[in-house]
Protein backbone atom coordinates (compact mmCIF):
# COMPACT_ATOMS: atom_id res chain seq x y z
CA UNK A 1 0.00 0.00 0.00
CA UNK A 2 1.45 3.54 -0.87
CA UNK A 3 2.53 5.72 1.71
CA UNK A 4 1.61 9.42 1.24
CA UNK A 5 4.15 12.55 1.91
CA UNK A 6 3.91 14.00 5.12
CA UNK A 7 1.67 18.09 4.19
CA UNK A 8 1.39 20.45 6.84
CA UNK A 9 -2.55 21.14 7.72
CA UNK A 10 -4.86 23.70 6.78
CA UNK A 11 -6.15 25.18 9.89
CA UNK A 12 -9.63 26.68 8.45
CA UNK A 13 -12.11 25.22 5.82
CA UNK A 14 -12.73 28.40 4.39
CA UNK A 15 -16.27 27.15 2.67
CA UNK A 16 -17.44 25.86 5.81
CA UNK A 17 -16.17 28.06 8.96
CA UNK A 18 -15.48 24.99 10.15
CA UNK A 19 -11.47 26.10 12.38
CA UNK A 20 -9.29 23.36 14.23
CA UNK A 21 -7.34 25.65 16.96
CA UNK A 22 -3.95 26.70 15.31
CA UNK A 23 -0.97 25.14 16.08
CA UNK A 24 1.72 26.23 18.55
CA UNK A 25 4.75 27.50 17.55
CA UNK A 26 6.26 27.89 21.00
CA UNK A 27 4.54 27.04 24.38
CA UNK A 28 1.99 29.25 25.52
CA UNK A 29 2.81 30.56 29.47
CA UNK A 30 -0.16 28.84 30.48
CA UNK A 31 0.47 25.51 29.11
CA UNK A 32 4.42 26.10 29.60
CA UNK A 33 6.42 23.29 30.72
CA UNK A 34 7.47 21.79 34.57
CA UNK A 35 11.16 23.14 34.91
CA UNK A 36 12.59 19.62 34.50
CA UNK A 37 11.47 19.89 30.72
CA UNK A 38 12.12 23.44 29.82
CA UNK A 39 15.54 23.20 31.06
CA UNK A 40 16.18 20.60 28.65
CA UNK A 41 16.10 23.08 25.40
CA UNK A 42 16.70 27.02 26.27
CA UNK A 43 17.26 27.91 22.86
CA UNK A 44 14.89 30.65 21.78
CA UNK A 45 14.49 29.75 17.97
CA UNK A 46 13.01 26.90 17.26
CA UNK A 47 14.04 24.44 14.21
CA UNK A 48 11.49 24.04 11.46
CA UNK A 49 10.22 20.52 11.31
CA UNK A 50 11.71 19.62 15.11
CA UNK A 51 9.18 19.11 17.85
CA UNK A 52 9.79 17.42 21.07
CA UNK A 53 6.61 15.82 23.04
CA UNK A 54 8.32 15.67 26.04
CA UNK A 55 6.59 13.92 30.27
CA UNK A 56 3.74 11.83 29.29
CA UNK A 57 2.97 7.90 29.76
CA UNK A 58 3.09 6.44 26.64
CA UNK A 59 1.51 3.66 24.54
CA UNK A 60 3.26 2.33 22.05
CA UNK A 61 0.83 0.63 20.29
CA UNK A 62 2.71 -2.24 20.07
CA UNK A 63 1.14 -3.63 23.43
CA UNK A 64 3.76 -3.62 26.13
CA UNK A 65 4.55 -1.79 29.09
CA UNK A 66 3.73 2.07 29.31
CA UNK A 67 6.60 4.19 29.21
CA UNK A 68 6.54 6.96 31.86
CA UNK A 69 8.21 10.57 31.56
CA UNK A 70 8.46 10.01 27.63
CA UNK A 71 9.98 11.94 25.28
CA UNK A 72 8.59 11.41 21.73
CA UNK A 73 11.57 13.79 19.11
CA UNK A 74 10.19 14.23 15.58
CA UNK A 75 11.67 15.64 12.95
CA UNK A 76 10.03 16.50 9.54
CA UNK A 77 6.95 15.12 10.49
CA UNK A 78 8.41 11.66 11.14
CA UNK A 79 9.14 9.67 14.88
CA UNK A 80 12.91 10.45 15.07
CA UNK A 81 13.80 8.92 18.94
CA UNK A 82 11.55 7.61 21.72
CA UNK A 83 12.85 7.44 25.31
CA UNK A 84 12.47 8.97 28.13
CA UNK A 85 13.30 12.31 30.09
CA UNK A 86 16.03 10.11 32.01
CA UNK A 87 17.52 9.20 28.74
CA UNK A 88 16.95 11.46 25.84
CA UNK A 89 17.58 15.22 26.14
CA UNK A 90 15.36 17.23 24.40
CA UNK A 91 17.09 18.91 21.24
CA UNK A 92 18.25 22.58 21.22
CA UNK A 93 15.50 24.31 18.98
CA UNK A 94 12.92 21.66 19.61
CA UNK A 95 9.26 23.43 19.74
CA UNK A 96 8.16 21.52 22.77
CA UNK A 97 4.71 20.34 23.67
CA UNK A 98 4.10 19.06 27.49
CA UNK A 99 2.55 16.00 27.90
CA UNK A 100 2.39 15.96 31.28
CA UNK A 101 -0.68 14.37 32.93
CA UNK A 102 -1.26 12.55 30.06
CA UNK A 103 -1.27 9.19 28.20
CA UNK A 104 0.22 9.71 24.88
CA UNK A 105 -0.31 6.99 22.15
CA UNK A 106 -0.59 6.54 18.29
CA UNK A 107 -3.39 8.50 16.50
CA UNK A 108 -6.94 6.26 16.29
CA UNK A 109 -7.49 4.39 13.14
CA UNK A 110 -11.11 4.14 12.18
CA UNK A 111 -11.89 1.14 9.55
CA UNK A 112 -15.42 2.17 8.95
CA UNK A 113 -16.52 5.81 8.02
CA UNK A 114 -18.68 7.33 5.85
CA UNK A 115 -17.66 10.75 4.79
CA UNK A 116 -20.79 11.46 3.07
CA UNK A 117 -22.86 11.17 5.88
CA UNK A 118 -23.31 13.33 9.08
CA UNK A 119 -25.66 11.11 11.23
CA UNK A 120 -28.88 12.14 9.81
CA UNK A 121 -32.13 10.31 9.78
CA UNK A 122 -33.22 10.18 6.29
CA UNK A 123 -30.91 8.63 3.35
CA UNK A 124 -32.37 10.01 0.41
CA UNK A 125 -33.45 13.67 2.05
CA UNK A 126 -29.82 13.87 2.68
CA UNK A 127 -28.69 12.99 -0.67
CA UNK A 128 -31.32 15.40 -2.17
CA UNK A 129 -30.35 18.30 -0.13
CA UNK A 130 -26.36 17.59 -0.24
CA UNK A 131 -25.63 15.37 -3.07
CA UNK A 132 -23.93 18.26 -4.74
CA UNK A 133 -22.29 19.80 -2.01
CA UNK A 134 -20.03 16.90 -1.09
CA UNK A 135 -16.57 18.17 -1.40
CA UNK A 136 -17.52 21.75 -0.79
CA UNK A 137 -19.84 21.20 2.92
CA UNK A 138 -19.93 17.95 3.82
CA UNK A 139 -16.71 15.71 3.84
CA UNK A 140 -14.76 18.76 5.37
CA UNK A 141 -17.37 18.72 8.21
CA UNK A 142 -16.76 14.93 8.71
CA UNK A 143 -12.92 15.10 8.15
CA UNK A 144 -12.30 17.86 10.58
CA UNK A 145 -14.29 16.08 13.79
CA UNK A 146 -12.98 13.00 13.20
CA UNK A 147 -9.51 14.64 13.35
CA UNK A 148 -10.56 16.95 16.35
CA UNK A 149 -11.25 13.58 18.00
CA UNK A 150 -8.20 11.89 17.57
CA UNK A 151 -8.88 9.61 14.45
CA UNK A 152 -5.68 10.37 12.30
CA UNK A 153 -6.18 7.73 9.90
CA UNK A 154 -9.51 6.57 8.73
CA UNK A 155 -11.31 3.97 6.04
CA UNK A 156 -14.03 5.02 3.99
CA UNK A 157 -16.10 2.10 3.08
CA UNK A 158 -18.98 3.81 0.58
CA UNK A 159 -18.98 6.92 -1.69
CA UNK A 160 -18.56 8.21 -5.15
CA UNK A 161 -15.08 7.47 -6.42
CA UNK A 162 -14.58 11.11 -7.69
CA UNK A 163 -15.73 12.54 -4.65
CA UNK A 164 -13.77 10.53 -1.60
CA UNK A 165 -10.74 10.37 -4.18
CA UNK A 166 -10.96 14.56 -4.17
CA UNK A 167 -11.33 14.64 -0.51
CA UNK A 168 -7.94 12.01 -0.31
CA UNK A 169 -6.40 14.58 -2.15
CA UNK A 170 -7.55 17.44 -0.42
CA UNK A 171 -5.96 16.39 2.93
CA UNK A 172 -2.84 15.20 1.31
CA UNK A 173 -2.51 18.72 -0.10
CA UNK A 174 -3.25 20.38 3.28
CA UNK A 175 -5.49 22.42 1.66
CA UNK A 176 -8.47 20.76 4.63
CA UNK A 177 -7.67 19.06 7.69
CA UNK A 178 -8.39 15.37 7.82
CA UNK A 179 -7.47 12.13 8.73
CA UNK A 180 -5.13 10.14 6.31
CA UNK A 181 -7.85 8.59 4.35
CA UNK A 182 -7.73 4.79 2.83
CA UNK A 183 -11.33 4.73 0.79
CA UNK A 184 -13.00 1.73 -1.08
CA UNK A 185 -15.15 4.14 -3.56
CA UNK A 186 -18.38 2.33 -4.36
CA UNK A 187 -20.06 -0.55 -2.84
CA UNK A 188 -20.27 -3.45 -5.68
CA UNK A 189 -23.64 -5.54 -5.18
CA UNK A 190 -26.28 -6.78 -7.67
CA UNK A 191 -28.03 -3.49 -8.20
CA UNK A 192 -28.52 -0.22 -6.31
CA UNK A 193 -31.15 -0.69 -4.09
CA UNK A 194 -32.52 2.65 -5.30
CA UNK A 195 -32.12 4.87 -8.33
CA UNK A 196 -30.34 7.81 -5.92
CA UNK A 197 -27.69 5.42 -4.85
CA UNK A 198 -26.39 4.52 -8.39
CA UNK A 199 -23.69 6.45 -8.04
CA UNK A 200 -22.07 5.20 -5.10
CA UNK A 201 -23.54 1.34 -5.54
CA UNK A 202 -22.24 -0.11 -8.01
CA UNK A 203 -23.99 -3.17 -10.00
CA UNK A 204 -21.88 -5.91 -11.10
CA UNK A 205 -23.88 -8.57 -13.03
CA UNK A 206 -21.25 -10.43 -14.75
CA UNK A 207 -17.61 -11.60 -14.82
CA UNK A 208 -16.25 -9.45 -17.39
CA UNK A 209 -17.82 -6.61 -15.38
CA UNK A 210 -16.28 -7.28 -12.34
CA UNK A 211 -13.19 -7.77 -13.87
CA UNK A 212 -13.71 -4.47 -15.74
CA UNK A 213 -15.09 -2.70 -13.10
CA UNK A 214 -12.15 -3.71 -10.01
CA UNK A 215 -9.65 -2.69 -12.82
CA UNK A 216 -11.31 1.00 -12.82
CA UNK A 217 -11.22 1.67 -9.70
CA UNK A 218 -7.69 0.38 -9.32
CA UNK A 219 -6.70 2.84 -11.89
CA UNK A 220 -8.93 5.56 -10.48
CA UNK A 221 -6.58 4.73 -6.80
CA UNK A 222 -8.53 2.91 -4.83
CA UNK A 223 -7.18 1.81 -1.68
CA UNK A 224 -9.65 -1.21 -0.81
CA UNK A 225 -12.72 -2.97 -2.72
CA UNK A 226 -15.89 -3.35 -1.31
CA UNK A 227 -18.56 -6.20 -1.69
CA UNK A 228 -21.65 -6.36 -0.07
CA UNK A 229 -24.82 -8.51 -0.91
CA UNK A 230 -21.68 -11.09 -2.47
CA UNK A 231 -24.72 -14.19 -1.48
CA UNK A 232 -27.07 -12.54 -4.42
CA UNK A 233 -24.42 -13.03 -6.75
CA UNK A 234 -23.09 -15.23 -9.18
CA UNK A 235 -19.89 -17.55 -7.50
CA UNK A 236 -17.99 -16.60 -10.73
CA UNK A 237 -18.76 -13.34 -10.67
CA UNK A 238 -17.65 -13.02 -6.56
CA UNK A 239 -14.69 -14.84 -7.79
CA UNK A 240 -13.65 -12.43 -10.87
CA UNK A 241 -14.07 -9.29 -8.43
CA UNK A 242 -11.64 -10.79 -5.32
CA UNK A 243 -9.23 -12.12 -8.19
CA UNK A 244 -9.34 -9.09 -9.78
CA UNK A 245 -8.60 -6.92 -6.69
CA UNK A 246 -5.85 -9.38 -5.50
CA UNK A 247 -3.92 -9.01 -8.38
CA UNK A 248 -4.02 -5.33 -8.55
CA UNK A 249 -2.52 -5.53 -5.36
CA UNK A 250 -5.99 -4.18 -3.61
CA UNK A 251 -8.07 -5.96 -0.34
CA UNK A 252 -11.31 -6.94 -0.41
CA UNK A 253 -13.78 -5.65 2.58
CA UNK A 254 -17.37 -7.86 2.76
CA UNK A 255 -20.48 -7.33 4.38
CA UNK A 256 -20.87 -9.92 6.93
CA UNK A 257 -24.83 -9.67 7.80
CA UNK A 258 -25.75 -13.02 6.81
CA UNK A 259 -24.13 -16.60 7.15
CA UNK A 260 -24.78 -16.94 3.02
CA UNK A 261 -22.68 -13.82 3.16
CA UNK A 262 -19.79 -14.87 5.20
CA UNK A 263 -20.06 -18.73 3.84
CA UNK A 264 -19.68 -17.09 0.24
CA UNK A 265 -16.87 -14.68 1.14
CA UNK A 266 -14.66 -17.41 2.69
CA UNK A 267 -14.96 -19.30 -0.54
CA UNK A 268 -13.50 -16.77 -2.31
CA UNK A 269 -10.64 -15.18 -0.16
CA UNK A 270 -12.55 -12.13 1.39
CA UNK A 271 -9.67 -10.43 3.36
CA UNK A 272 -11.83 -8.29 5.96
CA UNK A 273 -15.79 -8.66 6.70
CA UNK A 274 -17.86 -6.37 8.30
CA UNK A 275 -20.63 -5.88 10.84
CA UNK A 276 -22.37 -8.29 13.21
CA UNK A 277 -25.51 -6.56 14.28
CA UNK A 278 -27.72 -6.39 11.31
CA UNK A 279 -28.78 -10.39 10.99
CA UNK A 280 -31.08 -12.04 12.50
CA UNK A 281 -29.44 -15.28 13.53
CA UNK A 282 -28.85 -15.92 17.27
CA UNK A 283 -25.24 -16.39 16.82
CA UNK A 284 -22.69 -18.08 14.46
CA UNK A 285 -23.48 -21.59 13.18
CA UNK A 286 -20.36 -24.21 13.68
CA UNK A 287 -19.21 -24.27 9.54
CA UNK A 288 -18.80 -21.03 9.71
CA UNK A 289 -16.86 -20.52 13.14
CA UNK A 290 -14.48 -23.62 12.07
CA UNK A 291 -14.47 -21.77 8.17
CA UNK A 292 -12.90 -18.54 10.42
CA UNK A 293 -10.74 -20.89 12.71
CA UNK A 294 -9.05 -21.79 9.53
CA UNK A 295 -8.42 -18.37 7.87
CA UNK A 296 -7.89 -16.88 11.61
CA UNK A 297 -3.80 -16.23 10.89
CA UNK A 298 -4.89 -13.73 7.67
CA UNK A 299 -8.65 -12.82 8.58
CA UNK A 300 -9.80 -9.72 9.70
CA UNK A 301 -13.03 -8.60 11.07
CA UNK A 302 -14.68 -5.06 11.49
CA UNK A 303 -17.95 -5.96 13.75
CA UNK A 304 -19.19 -1.88 14.31
CA UNK A 305 -21.09 -3.21 17.20
CA UNK A 306 -22.30 0.44 18.69
CA UNK A 307 -24.51 1.89 16.05
CA UNK A 308 -27.77 -0.33 17.14
CA UNK A 309 -26.47 0.58 20.70
CA UNK A 310 -25.89 4.20 20.24
CA UNK A 311 -29.35 5.05 18.77
CA UNK A 312 -31.15 3.47 21.58
CA UNK A 313 -29.48 5.53 23.93
CA UNK A 314 -29.73 8.61 21.84
CA UNK A 315 -33.89 7.70 21.02
CA UNK A 316 -34.42 5.86 24.28
CA UNK A 317 -32.24 6.78 27.34
CA UNK A 318 -30.20 10.37 26.50
CA UNK A 319 -31.93 12.28 23.96
CA UNK A 320 -30.24 15.23 25.58
CA UNK A 321 -27.43 14.25 23.43
CA UNK A 322 -29.07 15.55 20.25
CA UNK A 323 -28.37 19.01 22.29
CA UNK A 324 -24.93 18.62 22.92
CA UNK A 325 -22.83 21.13 20.58
CA UNK A 326 -19.79 19.37 19.98
CA UNK A 327 -21.19 16.94 17.43
CA UNK A 328 -22.34 20.41 15.22
CA UNK A 329 -18.71 21.57 15.10
CA UNK A 330 -18.05 23.51 11.83
CA UNK A 331 -21.49 22.53 10.84
CA UNK A 332 -23.41 25.75 9.29
CA UNK A 333 -26.66 26.26 11.77
CA UNK A 334 -28.88 25.01 8.61
CA UNK A 335 -27.07 21.72 7.95
CA UNK A 336 -27.43 20.90 12.16
CA UNK A 337 -30.91 21.75 12.05
CA UNK A 338 -31.50 20.00 9.64
CA UNK A 339 -29.79 16.88 11.48
CA UNK A 340 -31.23 17.25 14.75
CA UNK A 341 -35.11 17.56 13.02
CA UNK A 342 -34.17 14.06 11.11
CA UNK A 343 -33.74 12.39 14.56
CA UNK A 344 -36.67 14.05 16.75
CA UNK A 345 -38.39 10.61 16.32
CA UNK A 346 -35.95 7.96 16.42
CA UNK A 347 -37.93 5.38 17.02
CA UNK A 348 -39.29 5.93 13.26
CA UNK A 349 -36.05 4.93 11.99
CA UNK A 350 -35.66 1.85 10.10
CA UNK A 351 -33.07 0.91 11.92
CA UNK A 352 -35.10 1.28 15.27
CA UNK A 353 -37.06 -2.49 14.48
CA UNK A 354 -34.44 -3.77 14.27
CA UNK A 355 -33.53 -3.01 18.58
CA UNK A 356 -35.49 -5.85 20.11
CA UNK A 357 -34.14 -8.77 17.90
CA UNK A 358 -30.86 -7.85 16.76
CA UNK A 359 -29.06 -6.04 20.20
CA UNK A 360 -29.73 -8.93 22.70
CA UNK A 361 -27.16 -11.05 20.33
CA UNK A 362 -24.16 -8.55 19.80
CA UNK A 363 -21.97 -9.59 22.83
CA UNK A 364 -22.77 -13.71 22.19
CA UNK A 365 -21.69 -12.64 18.63
CA UNK A 366 -19.17 -10.23 19.14
CA UNK A 367 -17.28 -12.85 21.58
CA UNK A 368 -17.88 -15.91 19.15
CA UNK A 369 -15.97 -14.02 16.30
CA UNK A 370 -13.64 -13.12 19.14
CA UNK A 371 -12.80 -16.78 20.12
CA UNK A 372 -12.41 -17.94 16.51
CA UNK A 373 -8.79 -15.71 16.90
CA UNK A 374 -9.95 -13.80 13.66
CA UNK A 375 -8.50 -10.26 14.05
CA UNK A 376 -11.09 -7.55 15.24
CA UNK A 377 -10.91 -3.77 14.28
CA UNK A 378 -12.49 -1.21 15.27
CA UNK A 379 -14.72 0.50 12.95
CA UNK A 380 -17.89 2.21 13.68
CA UNK A 381 -20.13 2.82 10.53
CA UNK A 382 -19.75 6.57 10.97
CA UNK A 383 -21.91 8.82 9.48
CA UNK A 384 -24.64 6.97 9.92
CA UNK A 385 -27.99 7.69 11.98
CA UNK A 386 -26.98 9.54 15.12
CA UNK A 387 -23.18 8.39 14.56
CA UNK A 388 -21.84 11.54 14.82
CA UNK A 389 -17.73 11.94 14.10
CA UNK A 390 -16.96 13.96 16.87
CA UNK A 391 -17.41 10.60 19.30
CA UNK A 392 -18.20 7.43 17.19
CA UNK A 393 -15.01 6.00 18.10
CA UNK A 394 -14.15 5.92 21.48
CA UNK A 395 -17.59 4.86 22.24
CA UNK A 396 -16.88 1.37 19.78
CA UNK A 397 -13.85 1.35 21.92
CA UNK A 398 -15.56 1.81 25.54
CA UNK A 399 -18.18 -1.04 24.43
CA UNK A 400 -15.53 -3.37 23.48
CA UNK A 401 -14.27 -3.05 27.26
CA UNK A 402 -17.83 -3.51 28.29
CA UNK A 403 -17.84 -7.04 26.27
CA UNK A 404 -14.77 -8.11 27.90
CA UNK A 405 -11.91 -7.55 25.64
CA UNK A 406 -8.69 -6.00 27.67
CA UNK A 407 -8.31 -2.24 26.77
CA UNK A 408 -4.58 -3.11 25.82
CA UNK A 409 -6.42 -4.93 22.68
CA UNK A 410 -8.74 -2.19 22.40
CA UNK A 411 -6.36 -0.01 21.59
CA UNK A 412 -3.89 -2.21 19.39
CA UNK A 413 -7.53 -2.77 17.49
CA UNK A 414 -8.07 1.23 16.70
CA UNK A 415 -3.92 1.25 16.21
CA UNK A 416 -1.54 -1.46 15.27
CA UNK A 417 -4.26 -4.01 13.72
CA UNK A 418 -5.54 -1.92 11.39
CA UNK A 419 -1.93 0.03 9.92
CA UNK A 420 -1.11 -4.04 9.25
CA UNK A 421 -4.31 -4.39 7.34
CA UNK A 422 -3.30 -1.38 5.39
CA UNK A 423 -0.10 -2.23 4.53
CA UNK A 424 0.54 0.97 6.24
CA UNK A 425 2.55 -0.03 9.42
CA UNK A 426 5.86 1.14 8.60
CA UNK A 427 3.88 5.02 7.99
CA UNK A 428 1.00 4.72 10.90
CA UNK A 429 -0.14 2.63 13.90
CA UNK A 430 2.75 2.56 16.27
CA UNK A 431 4.89 5.18 17.77
CA UNK A 432 8.07 4.01 17.03
CA UNK A 433 11.22 5.46 14.86
CA UNK A 434 10.31 6.59 11.64
CA UNK A 435 6.89 6.35 11.40
CA UNK A 436 4.93 9.39 10.77
CA UNK A 437 4.25 11.68 13.96
CA UNK A 438 0.42 11.02 14.12
CA UNK A 439 -0.20 11.16 18.21
CA UNK A 440 -2.75 11.91 20.83
CA UNK A 441 -2.72 12.70 24.22
CA UNK A 442 -5.08 12.37 26.89
CA UNK A 443 -6.08 13.56 30.80
CA UNK A 444 -6.28 10.14 32.16
CA UNK A 445 -5.80 6.33 31.78
CA UNK A 446 -7.48 4.60 28.77
CA UNK A 447 -6.28 1.31 30.43
CA UNK A 448 -8.66 1.96 33.56
CA UNK A 449 -11.30 4.06 31.75
CA UNK A 450 -11.74 3.81 28.16
CA UNK A 451 -13.90 6.44 28.35
CA UNK A 452 -11.07 8.88 28.88
CA UNK A 453 -11.00 9.42 25.23
CA UNK A 454 -14.02 11.01 24.98
CA UNK A 455 -12.13 14.57 25.41
CA UNK A 456 -8.72 14.36 23.78
CA UNK A 457 -6.94 17.13 24.24
CA UNK A 458 -3.57 16.62 22.14
CA UNK A 459 -3.53 15.88 18.38
CA UNK A 460 -0.36 15.77 16.39
CA UNK A 461 -0.79 14.61 12.85
CA UNK A 462 2.69 14.63 10.89
CA UNK A 463 4.46 16.57 13.57
CA UNK A 464 2.24 19.22 13.21
CA UNK A 465 -0.38 20.00 16.65
CA UNK A 466 -3.75 20.08 15.42
CA UNK A 467 -5.70 19.88 18.23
Amino acid sequence: MRSRAVLALSLVIATTGCEIPERRTAVAAADAPPPEIAAQSTSTATVPGLVALVGGRLLDGYGGPPLDNSVLIVRDGRIETVGTLATTPVPAGAEVISTEGMTVMPGLIDMHVHMKLLGHGDYRRWNDLYADRMNELVMPIAASQLLSSGVTSARDLGAVPDEILELRRQIDAGEIPGPRMFVSGPFLQVAPYEDYEAPFRWGVSSEREARQTVQQLARQGVDTIKLIDQDQMEDAVVAAIVETAHAEGLPVVAHGHRMEEIRVGLRHGVDNFEHTGLGTAPGYPEDVLEGLRERNASLYWTPTVTPLLTMRYTGEIFPERLDDPRWRDGMPAEVADEIRGSLAQITHLPYYALFPSRIPKLRHKFNQLRDTGVTLMIGTDSGIPTMFHNDSTWREMALWVEFGVPAMQVIQAATLWPARFLGAEDDIGVLAEGRFADVIGVRGDPLTDMRVLAEVDLVVKGGVQVR
